[in-house]
C-alpha cells in the first residue's frame, strides 16, 4: 500500500509502505475509509519535534474490522470500530480511573495516514459502533479519534460546569471542539482567543458568545473586561507554548480550572506564581478511550457535528498538499480520502 511518510521539515511524501498484518494476537488490522492530519502532527512537519527520517505518519482513525488476532475477543470482521492515538489495555488501574492514555501497556497507534492500519491491544482500544455510520457520519466519526475527545477533555479538565464562564484558547481543530465540548457541558458564556475569520464563524456555530483577538498579556486584560476584573471559571488550553499557557493561567479566576491539552514545547511554569494563583491545573494526553462510547452516541444522535472542523478534503495522494495548507492557516483540518473511498 502507499501511505504519508515524514523524511524531513516539510518533506512529506506519498509512498509505498508495508501491508500491516497481525504481529500479536492482539491486534487487529482495519482499512480506513477516511484519515486526517492532525494539528500536532505540524510540529514534526515543522522540525519542532524530533523524529527519525522516514516516519510514517498520522494517529487518527476510525474503519472497519478486516483481519483480528487469536488473542482478540471483542471485535469481529466487518465491525465499524474508533479507537485512540494511544492504544491500551482498558484493564489496568490507570485505565480503570479513566487515564487510558497513562495504561501501564500503552503503546503509540502511528501510520494512520493510510488506507489500512495495525491496531495493537485492539480489544481494549477499539469501540465498535452499534450501526456502520453513513457517509455523512463518518467524517464526526474520524474526528473523536483525537480532536473531539481531546476538546471534551480539556473542558472536563477544566471542571466545565452549567452556567459556567469559559475561555478557550487556540482557535485550531482542538480548540473549536472544545467549544463545541464547553457548550455540550452546559456553559453560559464561551470566550474564543481568535484571529482567523472562518475560525472564529465555526466557533460561533458551536457555542462560542464573545471572540477576543489580543494575545498575550493584552489577551488577558481583555478577559478581565469582560469578567469585570474577576477572570473566567475556567480555562481550555490547546496550543502548548508558554505564552499561551501563561494567558491560560493568568485569565483563570482564583479557584478556577485550567484544563491543558497542547502539547507542550518550551512550556516552563513558576511554583510560586502558581502557588499563589489558586488555579487548579490538569491536562495531558486526552484519555480519549474512556470518551468514546458517549461520544459516538451525541453524534449517532446528532447532538455534535464534529467533523465540520474538516474544511478542506483531498485525495491521501495530495497529503503533502493538505500539510502546506495547515502550516500555512489555509485550512483547520484536512480530511484525506484513501484511494478509492
Amino acid at each position: 500500500m502507499q501511505g504519508a511518510v515524514l523524511y524531513g521539515a516539510r518533506d512529506i511524501r506519498f509512498e509505498d509502505r508495508a501491508e500491516p498484518t497481525i504481529v500479536d494476537p492482539t491486534d487487529a488490522i482495519i482499512s480506513l475509509p477516511v484519515t486526517c492530519i492532525c494539528g500536532s502532527d505540524l510540529w514534526p512537519y515543522r522540525g519542532v519535534s524530533p523524529f527519525p527520517a522516514g516516519t510514517p505518519m498520522g494517529h487518527e482513525y476510525c474503519g472497519y474490522v478486516e483481519e483480528v488476532g487469536r488473542g482478540v475477543t471483542s471485535l469481529k470482521r466487518g465491525q465499524f470500530v474508533i479507537g485512540s492515538f494511544f492504544a491500551s489495555d482498558n484493564t489496568c488501574p490507570h485505565c480503570q480511573h479513566g487515564y487510558q492514555t497513562s495504561c501501564e501497556h500503552k503503546t503509540p497507534v502511528g501510520g494512520a495516514q493510510a488506507p489500512r492500519l495495525r491496531v495493537p491491544l485492539a480489544d481494549g482500544t477499539l469501540v465498535a459502533t452499534r450501526d456502520v455510520p453513513d457517509a455523512d457520519h463518518i467524517p464526526s466519526m474520524l474526528a473523536l479519534s483525537d480532536v473531539m475527545g481531546t476538546g471534551w477533555f480539556a473542558a472536563e479538565a477544566a471542571n466545565v460546569k452549567p452556567g459556567a464562564t469559559v475561555v478557550v484558547v487556540g482557535d485550531g481543530a482542538v480548540g473549536l471542539l472544545g467549544v463545541l465540548s464547553a457548550k455540550q457541558m452546559g456553559a453560559e458564556r464561551i470566550i474564543v482567543m481568535s484571529r482567523h475569520e472562518p475560525r472564529q464563524k465555526l466557533a460561533r456555530e458551536f457555542g462560542a458568545t464573545d471572540i477576543v483577538t489580543e494575545r498575550g498579556d493584552e489577551g488577558v486584560e481583555r478577559i478581565k473586561q469582560l469578567t469585570n476584573g474577576v477572570g473566567t471559571d475556567s480555562v481550555l488550553e490547546c496550543v502548548g507554548t508558554q505564552e499561551s499557557m501563561m494567558q491560560a493561567i493568568k485569565s483563570t479566576r482564583p479557584g478556577g480550572s485550567v484544563g491543558y491539552v497542547g502539547v507542550p514545547h518550551g512550556v516552563a511554569l513558576d511554583g510560586a506564581d502558581l502557588f499563589f494563583r489558586h488555579v487548579r491545573l490538569l491536562g495531558g494526553p486526552a484519555p480519549v478511550r474512556r470518551y468514546l462510547p458517549q461520544l459516538i452516541d451525541l453524534v449517532f444522535a446528532g447532538k455534535i457535528n464534529p467533523g465540520k472542523v474538516f474544511d478542506l478534503v483531498l485525495p491521501l495522494d495530495q497529503v503533502a498538499e493538505g500539510y502546506r495548507a495547515m502550516d500555512e492557516r489555509r485550512a483547520i483540518k484536512t480530511l484525506l480520502r484513501p484511494s478509492g473511498n
